[in-house]
């Protein structure tokens, strides 16, 4: 059984569960599926301050907590318990690139020369980790939702600002990872 779950599922296994979720969630009581609203949910719950964005009944949205704890209780299970103990497995292209920007350790999940406290205090891991982290938080307030929620959610309901929200996901994915990335792993 640990030999099944250590293994990358197909997509054709992982993606009709992913999928599944959807009519689960709307079965066990119409409960729209989407993790950027914890946080909404924890400042309500933990800020005494009355901002009229977090007065409302949190408590009927903690199942939603539970959810986003127990995806988080997995991932450190999977990481300790599943970790694969040989080397990430790249693109040797993607390598070679990745290498004439000054990344060569990429034997680990996350490229090191990038993420670590260290590159945090470079112009480099400042835009990457905190401009990135802000802008990826503006922009799910401003879409009214993130990825998991608009893609696997609301297409599946059939919403139309779920489909606008999703090209424009994607759009703006290769727009940066294409365009705009390259510039900034040249930085120092």
């Amino acid at each position: 059984m640990l030999e099944i779950l250590s293994r990358p599922w197909p997509w054709y296994v992982a993606g009709p569960l992913i999928g599944l979720t959807v009519p689960l969630l709307l079965l066990l009581g119409n409960k729209p599926f989407g993790i950027s609203s914890n946080l909404r949910h924890v400042c309500a719950a933990c800020i005494p301050a009355r901002i009229p964005f977090f007065q409302y009944d949190w408590r009927k949205e903690s199942w939603n907590l539970f959810f986003a704890g127990g995806i988080f209780i997995g991932g450190i299970l999977a990481g300790t318990l599943l970790r694969n103990p040989e080397p990430v497995q790249m693109n040797p292209a993607l390598t070679a690139e990745l290498a004439s920007y000054g990344v060569q350790d990429t034997s680990h999940l996350m490229p090191v020369e990038l993420f670590n406290f260290h590159a945090l205090l470079t112009l480099r891991g400042f835009i990457l980790m905190i401009a990135g982290g802000f802008l990826v938080g503006f922009g799910t307030r401003y879409a009214g939702g993130c990825t998991s929620g608009h893609a696997i959610m609301g297409i599946s309901s059939l919403q139309w600002p779920s489909v606008v929200a999703t090209c424009c996901f994607m759009a703006g994915g290769f727009i940066m990872a294409n365009l705009v990335l390259p510039y900034i792993l040249r930085l120092l």
